[in-house]
């Protein structure tokens, strides 16, 4: 086992968990619980104590700039569409109806946004009080493999061939993404508040239920992200004030290259996901979210 460093936070260990957090922010596998699980394999036991014991944290203001970086990766990753989107949205105040797809697909992210950011405000802090543990982060990540499988079986399905068959088709006989209801949109936002436990994967959650509704890989991937990147980024707007305040004392420089770290690190990960999700399927990271989880718990009880 690595030994934790005399500073609260070494450039060392920023720069790990910032190319850590930057890949699991958008692979399916959970990057709040690789952000648990991690310090806990190296033994970076002080990084993670204060934030599962119930107080605010500098660990908490270092991811909490980890975020903000990858929020950025995704909208420079996505800007043309965001430019769209913004210009659709700002369209249908003006003209009050919707009629491109684009305007549909605006108002769905905003729906689907609405669920996770009213029950973040709620629950945030009680369940990272109560989750943020080595071992129920592992739990959950193996629960989070559970649902990627499940996610793959129940979209071949006829069922789900017959609504995607009803409500629109694409060229390859999959639902289009303009297709969704608003209903669908909201319960996709709903099912994304589950990675507010640590070891849900918010992008894995979100592309399943998007394959659930009759999606193909590749738009259940490019919704997943489109509705991340408000998600992120006012998660961490919001938690700023832990990084500008007294946790983020002593540590910005450690931010700094950690978020430069995690930025990069999530621009190449959408890019190859985004391509990787044209032909593949969710079943790689399923398994790895399998293993890992139960290693992590066999760990987690050897170490307690």
């Amino acid at each position: 086992m690595l030994l934790a460093a005399a500073h609260p936070l070494s450039f060392f260990q920023a720069i790990v968990i910032g190319l850590v957090q930057g890949v699991t922010e958008l692979f399916p596998i959970s990057s709040l619980g690789h952000s648990v699980l991690i310090p806990s394999l190296f033994g970076w036991h002080n990084l993670v104590s204060k934030e599962s014991s119930g107080g605010e944290s500098f660990y908490l203001a270092f991811i909490v700039g980890l975020h903000c970086a990858s929020a950025v990766a995704l909208l420079w990753f996505y800007r043309k569409d965001w430019v769209r989107l913004t210009a659709a949205f700002f369209r249908t105040l003006r003209n009050r109806k919707i009629e491109s797809s684009e305007e549909r697909l605006a108002w769905l992210i905003i729906i689907a946004t609405v669920p996770v950011g009213i029950l973040g405000l709620l629950f945030e802090h009680k369940l990272r009080v109560l989750f943020t543990k080595p071992l129920a982060a592992a739990i959950f990540l193996t629960i989070n493999g559970l649902i990627l499988l499940a996610g793959e079986r129940v979209r071949q399905r006829s069922e789900v061939r017959a609504l995607a068959a009803r409500e629109g088709l694409a060229e390859d006989g999959a639902r289009r993404l303009d297709t969704l209801e608003f209903k669908e949109a909201g319960v996709i936002g709903l099912a994304q508040s589950l990675a507010l436990l640590a070891g849900i994967s918010r992008s894995g959650i979100t592309m399943v239920a998007g394959l659930v509704r009759g999606l193909d890989h590749e738009d259940a991937v490019k919704f997943a992200f489109l509705l991340a990147t408000p998600v992120i980024l006012l998660a961490g707007v919001y938690k700023l004030p832990d990084l500008t305040g007294p946790n983020g004392d002593g540590i910005r420089g450690q931010v700094l290259a950690g978020s430069v770290v995690a930025g990069l690190a999530s621009y190449a990960s959408v890019r190859f996901l985004t391509r990787y999700f044209k032909t593949r399927t969710l079943k790689p990271f399923a398994i790895y979210c399998l293993v890992a989880g139960v290693f992590f718990v066999i760990h987690s009880l050897i170490y307690a």
